[in-house]
């Protein structure tokens, strides 16, 4: 069984606007980190924060908790694009 840890990569990475990116569960941690209590309150921060965790305990969650991120970010304004998992 695979074991998810902060080096393990997310099921595709996350280009930012600012050129940055997300490609590892522990960098979506960090960013997780770095949101204001308000933004970790809204509704699509708090679903990808919860499937992150539900991905570390359960690998197979790992895509689901990757496009939840990519929704949070693509809500705000944070995504160019999105990228359609296969």
């Amino acid at each position: 069984m695979l074991e998810v840890n902060n080096a393990t990569p997310l099921a595709f990475t996350l280009e930012l606007r600012d050129g940055t990116s997300i490609a590892r569960v522990g960098e979506a941690a960090n960013y997780f980190g770095g949101l204001t209590e308000d933004q970790r309150e809204t509704g699509h921060w708090r679903v990808a924060i919860r499937m992150l965790n539900n991905a570390i305990k359960e690998p197979s969650y790992l895509r689901a908790a990757t496009m939840s991120l990519q929704t949070a970010l693509l809500l705000d304004g944070m995504l160019d694009s999105v990228h359609i998992p296969r």
